[in-house]
Formats: C-alpha cells, structure tokens, sequence
C-alpha cells in the first residue's frame, strides 16, 4: 500500500527538472528564460488544456521552484569546492615563482662577481705591462681587442694560404692533366658563394696561365736561362693547353649562371637573379647576363615578328596629311601603338631590373638604348619611309608629330622615375633618354637638311596656289613702255619662273601620285591640264584674294611651329629668316606686287586714252592693303620676335621687311597717282566739249534751256566721276587714304572748272546754265568724303556762279570781299600717297582758295555779256 501510494505521489507531483553547470555557463544564458522554462514544466498538461475558468493552482509552481532552490543550493556547494582547490594551487604557484626568483638573483649575482674579479685581473696585467714598457695605462680593453686583430689576421693568413694552396692545386690539375677536377666539385656544390669563388678562381688562373703558359697564348718564350727555367718557372713540356681548358670552364660556368638566371627569372625570383648577376659580374663584368636579360626580352621578340607589318594607317589618313588645308591627324597608330607598350614595359621592367641587379642603371641604360634603337627607330623609319611615297609634307607632319609623341614619352618616363620611382629619375637615365631621343632624329635634323625640306614643301604649295595667278599675268599684255616699267621687271621674272617651276615639278618623275593630285586640287586644275597652254584663266585668276593670303599665311604659321619643335633654338633665327624670304618673295612680290604691276600697267596705258578710262583695276588696291598688313603683322608678332636672340639676324630681317613693304607702298601710291592722272586727263578732254554757244545762247534757245538741267560736258563729268571714280576709289581705299585721295582730285578738277569758265562768253541766260552747271559739280564733288578745308575751296565755285546772274551792284557789294594776292589757287603738289604725303599740296590750295581773288574776279566778270555796260565798269574800276 505504501510503495503503492508513493508511486501514485510521485506521478501526481513531478519533480521539476534537473540542471547542471554547464547550463548556466552557457553565453546565451537569460535568467528570465529559466525561470519561465520552470513555470511552463510545472503545470501538467493536463491542467494546460483544461477549461479556461479553472482555479488557480499555486503548489505545482512552489514544489517546482523548491526543487530548484536545492538543486542551485548544491551547484553552489560545488563550486565554493572548486574555487577553494583553486585558490590553493595559485598560493602553491606563488610560493614556486618566488623560489626560482632567489634562486636567478643569486646566479647573476655570483655571474656579475666573476666578471668584476675578471676585469680586476686584466686591468691588473694591462698595468704591470705598461710599466714594463715605459708607464702608461691602456685599460684592461685592449688586450681583448689586441687579441682579437691578432686572431683576425692569423684568420686571414690561414684562408690566403688555404686559398694559395687550392689555386696551386687547381693549376698543378689543369697544367698536368688538362681539368679543373676541383673547381668543377665546388661547382656541383652549388650555391652563390662556391660559384662566385670558382669565378674568382678561374679569372686568376687565366692570368696564371698567360705568365706560365705563353705557349697556349700564342706567345714566343724569352729563351732558357741557366738549368733550363723559363720566366723563372722549370721549364717542362706541357702536352695539354691551359687556355683552352680554362676557357672552356668559364664558359661552362658562365652558361651555367645565364641558365639559372633565365630560371630565376621566369620564375620571377629576384633574389636569386641577383646572386646570379653579383657572380657574373665579377667573372666578365656583368656583359653576358646584361645581353642575356635584354635580348632575350619577351618585348624583343614580339616585336621582331611584328616588324615586317605594314604601316596602319588608311588611304584617307595619308590623304589628309598630304593636304595642306587639313589638320594633322596626329601620329601614325602603329607607330603610337609600339610607344603606348614601350611605355608599359619600361615602367614594368625598372621594378624587376632594379630588384635583379646589383649595378641596376647600367643594365637600364642597355634596355633602353635597345628600345629606342632597335624598336622605335625600325617602327619609324617604316613610317617616314610610307610618308615618303606620300608628299613632302606628309613626311614632315609624320616627322614632327612622331617627334613630339616620342618626346612626351621620353618626359613621362623621366616623371615616372623608373628605377627610382616615385622620385624622378637620376641624372643619367635622364640624359641616357635625351640622347636617345636626340639620336633618332638627327639624320633627319643635321644640317639645314629640315629647313630645306620645309622650305621646298611651301615653295610647291604656294607656286600650285598661285599658278593661275601667275598664268593669267604671264599671259596679260604688257604696257609698251613708262616710267614705272623698271620697277615691274623683276616681277614679270619672278610671277615666270614660278609657273615655270610649277609645271617642270608637276611634269617631274619621282613626284608621287597624292601628292600631284594635291598640287592639282590646290591649283584648281585638271589632270588632263598637263600643257600650260591648254589651261584656261579667267580675269577673276588674276584678282588678289585675302582668302588665298590667308591660307599662305596658315601654312607658313605650321611650319614654322614645326621649325620650333623640331630644330635647335641656335638654330632658330636662321630657320625663320629662310621663311620670311619665302613669305616676301611669294606673296609679297609674286603675288601681290605682281597685281599692282597689272593695275599700274592698265593706269599707265590709259594716260592719254580719248574714250572713258576702264578703272576696274583700282578694287585690287584694298585686298593689296590688306594682305600686306596681314603678312607685315605675322612677320613682326611672329617671325622677327623669334629671331630676337640673334640681333644681327632679327635687324636683318627687319631691314628686309621694311624694304619689302615701301616697295609695295611705293607701287600702290604709283597706282593710285597713275589713276589720278588718268582722271586729270579725262576730264578737260570732256570739257572740250563745250560750245561756246552753251552760255550765250539766243533767244530762240529759251525754250529747250528750261527744259535742260545741265550741259553735257558737265552731265558727262559728273557721271564719270560719281559714277565710275567715286566708286571704284571707295572699293580701293578707306578712311584717310580715300579722304586724301579725294581731296587731291577734287581740288584738281576744282582748279580744271575755275580755269574752265574764263573761256566763255556769258549773257543774262546762260548765267542761269553756269549755274546750274557749277552747282552740279559741287553737289558730285561733296558726296566725296572731303577735308573742310577741300569743301570750303569746292564751295568758291558757287561764288562764280553768282558773278554770271546778279546785278552789278551786287557784284559791287561782292567785290568789297576778294582776297588779296595773285591768283594762285593751283594744286600744292599732285597725290601725296597712301601712307604719307599728300597733306601739303591741301594745305598750300586750301590757304589761299578759299576766297575769289581780285584777278579771278575780274577775269569772271569781264565774260559777262554786258561787261562794257557803266555799272559793271564802276566795279571793275574800283578794283
């Protein structure tokens, strides 16, 4: 009943359940968690999924938590157990740790006192040795140190006779058996240290054997001497050649160590390349390994099967270089290429180099020089040698822009640093890079070989521009004689052996098919245009075109930026002074010069003409102006500032260009003279058209004369010079210079008109025609653009007008108001010029023009028809 009952009980109540430490050292204990755990074990099931109004049963929960609380109580129990075998073992530890502490400190305590009785001794033995000696006290010190020279040079002396010993071994083998048993054992041994001795070893028996064994070196014995010793050693009969076993041992070895260094190498183990390279060095000053390293370079042979590629670079890439009026299209892709990677290399190779050799700048100096030697210099003589076969100018953009790529490469390298990257590279890689920079191009730089060239590519240039110019002026008709004849002699030479040197290189054998089908489109011409002769010209050909001096002037301005990036800058005013008389010569006198030659000839041939002169030649005065500004402005902001620091050369050129410039001015203002005398003698031939009747006319007359606005001379001259010479001088000349060249004329034709109306007779109605005459003259000569002075003498015209229509005692009243003087109202000196000049002959005219004199006015007066009539005489007579 009872063991019956008790297993009832224990059903009923569960114990709560069981734990251990190591659930409490668990990180991911929470208190919270264990106690809920407790509660949820507590309840039965049973009671878990009962109804939810049940009763609250609190006994399960306390025999749950009393269960608890003695299981934690006897966890407590053990670990107070553990924490008090532990604190025992730590004390017994301490007690340990301090028995060994006693036991050192009496150790270094007995250990300091041998050295102190030490010490005592020697200095005890340095003093009683010092006063042996003669006093002195050196300290206890340099016995040992004494001591120790003398085991160090006993050292010394002990391998020096091992060594001796060996190297007398060696020699004894290799003199009487022909091997080198025991060099070749210590080479098997290996490493850098045995091999660095068997070179060493080696080399000396190389000179054992020129001093012992002059036979095997080809040389002639000194002879016996005394009991058969020759140079002092027992002459015997070698039958084996010392030389030629040394040698053949040496290069055995030197292999060996290229071997092991390719080896190294591949396997990118520098340490080992530069015990290698330390061997080599010391058995044939490094040059094997170097060459090895260098012409075995992966980048060499890449590149060695590249090189027969063709140059890349399409059809229309080399058309645009070979065309003047395109932009270069910048460096050759093959050539650009090759550089990009050379670039890469030298970058990635100094890292390797530096870390592999002991003498690191020689060996970056070689690899260098073979990069540029053999890679760049192949690749680009490839490419000019393509450029060649283009045009001449192809070539020299091809030169310069290969020229600056490489350059800047050279500059990026000297930045990069290379071995000594990040810092700059040292000074002699520096220069190693200028010299090979240097050297690639000076076949094509030495001498005046690149101006040359230059020069000769403008020269074709300018005469394909230029040749229906020079056509159309060669095939003009020249004026027959004048005095400005001589003056356009060398121009008709020159504008003839341009066109001539044109056609001759057109029709030349090695000129290449891009570069004529260039100086055909720049000449505007046709292929099948070959005979001169058959090309036809235009007069808009032989007109001055800004547009073309423009061009010219673009070209020049690329060479000479080429000059400046590729020559020397001692070289430079030479360069540019070579330019500048191109420029003078082909657009100064071929071109423009030539022009104001064929508007002088046409001025000059119409001195004396009777029809109406044909002005159209004046227009090529402006653009004439303007190119010779435009070409005076580059040669003084760019060509003679870059010749300043050559003073003889720069005072030279502008000397030259100051020559050059009054010769075009001298041949514009001869135009423009020309032209003023063309008109000058026009007009008076107009005037002689005049009838005597056209101011005196009759009364039957009446009629036609109101209907009539002027008389034809004067409907004529003023159509011809507001029409044809106003005109045309404002397409020439501008502002001062059309002010100036107006005013002359104007006060010519003024003077032509003043002394016009003295010569006829005048009555009462053709007064009103005189007026109307001079009142049309003055209106075509204002529209000009005048000085005041001009205008104030052109206005006096009016006045005789007024002397020929009012009463005589107006004509009283006017005469209170004459200057005085002799009638001196002529021009001062004729056209002054457009650049000077001119000034004084208006200056002269306008002092004393600008009133009527007394003589004037009387010779107008008298004209009149009633000029016998009282009231005129009384005028006249208080004159």
């Amino acid at each position: 009943m009872e063991r019956g009952g008790s297993s009832a009980s224990r059903s009923l109540f569960p114990t709560g359940p069981s734990f251990t430490l190591e659930d409490f050292s668990n990180k991911d204990f929470i208190v919270r968690d264990f106690v809920d755990s407790l509660a949820e074990t507590a309840v039965p099931a049973s009671r878990r999924s009962g109804p939810a109004n049940q009763a609250f049963d609190p006994k399960p929960l306390i025999r749950t938590f009393e269960n608890a609380l003695s299981q934690l109580g006897a966890l407590g129990e053990e670990l107070q157990e553990k924490e008090s075998e532990l604190l025992s073992q730590v004390r017994r530890a301490e007690i340990q740790h301090d028995q060994t502490l006693e036991t050192l400190g009496r150790k270094l305590d007995q250990s300091m006192s041998q050295f102190e009785a030490l010490d005592l001794t020697l200095n005890n033995n340095a003093s009683s040795n010092g006063s042996i000696r003669g006093g002195g006290n050196d300290g206890g010190g340099n016995i040992a140190v004494q001591i120790g020279e003398k085991l160090e040079e006993l050292d010394r002396k002990r391998r020096k006779a091992q060594d001796a010993n060996f190297l007398i071994q060696c020699w004894t083998e290799v003199s009487e058996t022909g091997q080198v048993t025991s060099l070749e054992e210590i080479q098997r041994q290996g490493g850098a240290e045995n091999k660095i001795r068997c070179a060493v070893i080696a080399r000396q028996l190389m000179r054992i054997s020129q001093r012992l064994d002059p036979a095997s070196w080809g040389q002639q014995t000194n002879g016996f001497r005394g009991n058969g010793v020759t140079n002092g050693v027992t002459g015997t009969n070698r039958r084996h050649n010392t030389r030629e076993a040394l040698e053949k041992f040496s290069e055995l070895l030197e292999q060996d160590l290229l071997k092991q260094f390719n080896n190294s190498y591949r396997r990118q183990n520098f340490d080992d390349m530069m015990e290698c390279a330390k061997v080599l060095l010391d058995f044939n000053g490094g040059a094997s390994v170097i060459a090895a390293f260098v012409n075995q370079h992966q980048f060499f042979i890449d590149r060695d099967q590249l090189i027969t590629d063709e140059v890349t670079a399409d059809g229309d890439t080399w058309d645009q270089l070979a065309d003047p009026d395109s932009e270069p299209p910048g460096v050759e892709p093959s050539l650009q290429s090759l550089i990009d990677e050379v670039k890469i290399v030298m970058q990635e190779e100094s890292f390797i180099i530096k870390r592999a050799f002991p003498y690191y700048e020689t060996v970056l100096i070689k690899f260098i020089q073979r990069v540029f030697q053999q890679s760049i210099q192949q690749r680009l003589e490839m490419v000019l040698d393509k450029a060649t076969t283009i045009s001449a100018l192809a070539f020299l953009r091809c030169l310069h822009s290969s020229r600056a790529y490489i350059g800047a490469l050279v500059e990026d390298l000297k930045t990069h640093g290379l071995t000594e990257h990040p810092e700059p590279c040292s000074a002699q890689i520096a220069q190693t890079l200028d010299q090979q920079l240097e050297e690639l191009f000076i076949p094509y730089l030495v001498g005046n070989g690149y101006i040359d060239r230059e020069k000769k590519s403008l020269e074709e240039m300018y005469n394909s521009l230029l040749f229906k110019f020079t056509l159309y002026h060669s095939r003009r008709k020249k004026a027959p004689t004048g005095f400005m004849a001589s003056l356009a002699q060398q121009g008709t030479q020159l504008i003839s052996s341009a066109k001539d040197a044109y056609m001759e290189r057109l029709e030349s054998s090695d000129l290449t098919p891009t570069q004529k089908r260039t100086m055909l489109r720049v000449a505007g011409i046709r292929d099948d245009s070959s005979n001169k002769n058959d090309i036809e010209v235009s007069e808009q050909d032989g007109v001055l075109s800004v547009a073309y001096a423009k061009r010219m002037i673009g070209w020049l301005a690329e060479s000479v930026r080429r000059t400046l990036e590729m020559g020397s800058s001692s070289e430079t005013p030479k360069d540019v002074n070579i330019l500048l008389n191109l420029l003078l010569t082909s657009m100064g006198q071929v071109y423009v010069e030539t022009a104001l030659d064929a508007a002088l000839d046409l001025a000059t041939s119409q001195e004396n003409t009777k029809t109406e002169p044909d002005l159209s030649y004046l227009p090529n005065i402006r653009p004439a102006v303007t190119i010779t500004n435009l070409m005076s402005r580059f040669i003084t902001t760019v060509l003679i500032r870059l010749a300043e620091s050559n003073t003889t050369i720069r005072r030279s050129m502008e000397a030259q260009t100051k020559l050059a410039i009054e010769a075009t001015e001298r041949k514009t203002n001869a135009v423009m003279k020309s032209t003023m005398d063309v008109v000058l003698n026009y007009v008076p031939k107009l005037l002689t058209q005049q009838k005597k009747l056209d101011f005196k006319p009759k009364d039957d007359d009446l009629e036609g004369l109101v209907d009539t606005l002027q008389t034809v001379p004067c409907q004529l001259i003023c159509s011809f010079l507001s029409q044809k010479v106003a005109v045309f001088a404002r397409q020439a000349v501008d502002g001062h210079n059309l002010e100036m060249f107006c005013s002359e004329l104007a006060l010519a034709v003024h003077r032509l008109l003043f002394e016009h109306f003295k010569k006829f007779q005048v009555n009462a109605t053709g007064g009103l025609m005189v007026t109307k005459d001079i009142a049309k003259y003055v209106s075509t000569l204002r529209e000009w653009p005048l000085t005041r002075e001009v205008e104030q003498i052109v206005e006096v015209l009016t006045e005789v007008g007024y002397l020929f229509i009012i009463q005589p005692e107006a004509l009283k009243e006017r005469s209170r108001n004459l200057a005085s003087g002799p009638a001196d109202g002529r021009m001062g000196g004729g056209f002054g010029g457009l650049v000077g000049g001119g000034n004084a002959g208006v200056a002269t005219t306008a002092a004393v023009g600008k009133r009527l004199n007394k003589a004037d006015f009387k010779q107008f007066v008298l004209k009149r028809e009633d000029a016998g009539s009282a009231g005129v005489q009384s005028v006249l007579a208080g004159l």
